[in-house]
């Protein structure tokens, strides 16, 4: 059975990540390579507008196994080469996968999301959050470092102060702080969680697709960007934007009052 359960409706694709034994927890090379084929089947499948990303149980991911950081087994094991080399070609495809995803993807954080987890959520363009959830960037407390690449996604979700603080504390921080502290976007009861999630994700589905992809490729390149190259791109994406058929679509179905009737890209 799959780490990540698909639940496709529509235009919308939900992942469950199915170990709510371990909490979710995110050790193994099944694992990581589930991320890497769910994440090329979406991109292949024109089909898919946007994705939603939860976990079954109580919580949402949390992070590494500690047990096999005591017992130095799996990617925990070896020399400090090894250990290296298996975060290089084990945990940090993750990142890799999910930055590389064309289309938003949506965190709906139902529980604790910790040390990795925490990292897990803020690779995700959007997160909402249960009341129930909590973040931690908990890698000090065990005298290590964010190695699946926290480092990199925590500022640009909640600042360089903020993300400091979490790293530095490892303290974890409640929904109504994620919140305050725009870590989330929306607080939410448990019970209304996925449902919102997922209306989120179908608002996101019933715009014209490549505009879609190509918003979110503006929003992921800027983070490298000087604002004159972002400009720049952002003509020549308005270029190709006035240029597809979904466009002058878009334009009937707002005179008409109706919804778009959008192709496949």
């Amino acid at each position: 059975m799959s780490f990540l359960e698909r639940d496709k409706d529509g235009y919308v694709l939900s992942l469950t990540m199915n170990s709510p034994d371990t909490r979710n927890a995110l050790t193994g090379d099944e694992q990581f390579e589930d991320f890497v084929e769910v994440c090329k089947e979406i991109n292949d499948d024109k089909s898919v507008r946007a994705v939603v990303l939860t976990g079954a149980g109580s919580a949402f991911c949390a992070g590494g196994n500690v047990k096999d950081m005591r017992d130095r087994t799996g990617m925990f094991s070896g020399d400090p080469f090894d250990q290296a080399e298996a975060y290089r070609s084990g945990i940090q495809k993750i990142p890799r996968a999910i930055n590389s995803l064309t289309v938003p993807i949506i965190a709906a954080v139902n529980g604790p999301a910790v040390g990795a987890g925490c990292d897990l959520a803020t690779m995700c363009d959007i997160r909402i959050a249960s009341e129930t959830a909590l973040f931690a960037e908990s890698f000090v407390k065990l005298g290590l470092i964010p190695g699946d690449g926290g480092a990199w996604f925590l500022p640009r979700a909640v600042g360089v102060s903020n993300a400091s603080y979490m790293s530095f504390t490892g303290e974890p921080i409640k929904a109504d702080k994620a919140l305050q502290m725009g870590l989330v976007s929306e607080v939410l009861a448990p019970e209304e969680l996925m449902a919102r999630a997922t209306e989120i994700a179908q608002l996101i589905a019933k715009n014209p697709p490549h505009a879609v992809r190509l918003a979110k490729q503006l929003i992921k390149g800027s983070e490298k960007s000087t604002l004159d190259e972002t400009l720049d791109k952002s003509a020549s994406f308005q270029a190709v934007c006035h240029a597809e058929p979904d466009h002058q679509e878009a334009i009937a179905a707002f005179f008409e009052k109706r919804d778009g009737n959008y192709r496949a890209q």
